[in-house]
C-alpha cells in the first residue's frame, strides 16, 4: 500500500468531506423542488409535471426553457451557427485529446487537465446533439419555432401570471402550454438539458482552475514530463477556454451561482480518485500540492478548496459582463440570458 496516512491527513480528508457534504446540501436546497418562497424565474431544468388542472405550480429553482439549450442570445441568428460552433469545437478538442493519448498513452487521464478537457468535450458533444435536434424543430415548422428567434421562457414554454398574496411578495404561477407536442419536447429536454447545463457550469469553473494552475504555477515552478510547456500542452490549455468562451458569447444559457456545487463535487471526485489509486499502489503524485505525506498538505488542500470560489466567480463575471455590455452595445439584437 503506497498511501501512508499521517494524523494531519485526516484534516485533508475532513476538508474534502465537508466540501462534498456542503455541495450536496446546496444542491438539495437549490436544485430540488421549488418551495414557493422566491419568485418563479430560476435557472433549473428540473421541471415539475402538470397537475390535473394543467398547472405545474411553482417551477423548481433555476428553470430554463429547453429552447435556451440550442437558441442564441442574438436575435435572428440561425441556430445552425451554434450547432456549427459546438460541432467544430468538439471535433478539434477530440483531435487534441487523441494526440495527447497517442503521445503519452492512456495514463494521461491521471491528470486533472485531461479530466477537465474531457468534460468540455462532453458538453460540446451533448450541445451538438441538442442543437441538431433544435435545428430539426426549427425546420419542421413546429409551433413556436417558425420565426427562428428565441422566445423567452416565460412566453414560449410557459404562460406566467402573477398572484398577490396578502402581505407577501408576488409569486409566479406557472402553467404549461396545453398542446401535447410542447409537453413532449419539455420532458425530453429535461434530462439532456439538465446534464448539458450542469456540464457547462462545471467545466466553466474547472477550465479556469486548470488554466490558472497550469500557466501561473506549473509552467514557471513545477514542470514535469507531461505538464511542460510545448505545443500540445499549450494548445490544450488555451483551446479549452477559447471554445467555451466562444460558445458563451453565442448561447443563451444561464449561470446561477448555486451550481458552483457541481464544480466542487467534480474536483472532489478527482481528489478521491487520486486517494484510491494511491491506496492501490501508485507511488507518485501528478500534482505536488495533492501529496499527503507533507505536513503542509492541509494548507494546500484548504487553499485549493477556497480557490474554487474565485475561479467560478471569474466565469460568472464573464457572463455578467456579457449581459451588461452586449445589451448596451446591441440593444436591439441582444437578448439577455438571466
Amino acid at each position: 500500500m503506497a498511501l501512508e496516512v499521517y494524523w494531519y491527513d485526516f484534516i485533508c480528508f475532513a476538508i474534502v468531506g465537508v466540501a462534498v457534504i456542503g455541495s450536496l446540501y446546496v444542491l438539495w436546497r437549490r436544485e430540488g423542488t421549488g418551495r414557493g418562497e422566491e419568485k418563479s424565474m430560476y435557472e433549473s431544468l428540473l421541471v415539475t409535471g402538470p397537475d390535473s388542472k394543467g398547472s405545474a405550480g411553482l417551477l423548481p429553482r433555476g428553470h430554463v426553457s429547453p429552447n435556451r439549450l440550442w437558441t442564441s442570445c442574438w436575435s435572428g441568428l440561425h441556430p445552425g451557427w451554434l450547432l456549427g460552433i459546438r460541432l467544430i469545437s468538439f471535433c478539434v478538442l477530440a483531435g487534441f485529446l487523441g494526440w495527447d493519448v497517442a503521445e503519452y498513452d492512456g495514463t494521461v487521464f491521471i491528470y486533472y487537465t485531461e479530466w477537465t478537457f474531457s468534460l468540455v468535450m462532453l458538453y460540446f458533444a451533448i450541445g451538438t446533439v441538442v442543437s441538431a435536434h433544435g435545428c430539426w424543430l426549427y425546420y419542421s415548422g413546429r409551433p413556436g419555432f417558425e420565426n427562428g428567434d428565441r422566445v423567452d421562457a416565460s412566453r414560449e414554454d410557459i404562460e406566467q401570471s402573477r398572484s398577490i398574496s396578502r402581505g407577501k411578495q408576488c409569486y409566479g404561477v406557472i402553467k404549461l402550454q396545453s398542446h401535447y407536442y410542447q409537453e413532449e419536447v419539455l420532458q425530453r429536454a429535461t434530462f439532456w438539458g439538465y446534464l448539458m447545463q450542469t456540464a457547462y457550469q462545471t467545466c466553466a469553473g474547472a477550465v479556469i482552475l486548470t488554466d490558472i494552475v497550469f500557466w501561473l504555477i506549473i509552467v514557471p515552478f513545477l514542470p514535469n514530463v507531461h505538464l511542460q510547456l510545448n505545443l500540445l500542452m499549450g494548445c490544450m490549455h488555451v483551446l479549452n477556454a477559447a471554445f467555451l468562451l466562444l460558445d458563451t458569447a453565442v448561447n443563451s444559457l444561464t449561470f446561477p451561482w448555486f451550481r458552483l456545487a457541481y464544480f466542487v463535487l467534480w474536483s472532489s471526485a478527482y481528489v478521491i480518485f487520486q486517494w484510491v489509486i494511491h491506496a492501490c499502489g501508485l507511488s507518485w503524485w501528478p500534482y505536488p500540492f495533492l501529496v499527503l505525506s507533507t505536513p503542509w498538505a492541509p494548507l494546500w488542500y484548504f487553499v485549493l478548496a477556497v480557490a474554487h470560489i474565485p475561479c467560478y466567480g471569474l466565469y460568472a463575471l464573464v457572463i455578467k459582463a456579457k449581459n451588461s455590455l452586449f445589451s448596451k452595445w446591441f440593444p436591439t439584437s441582444y437578448l439577455r440570458s438571466y
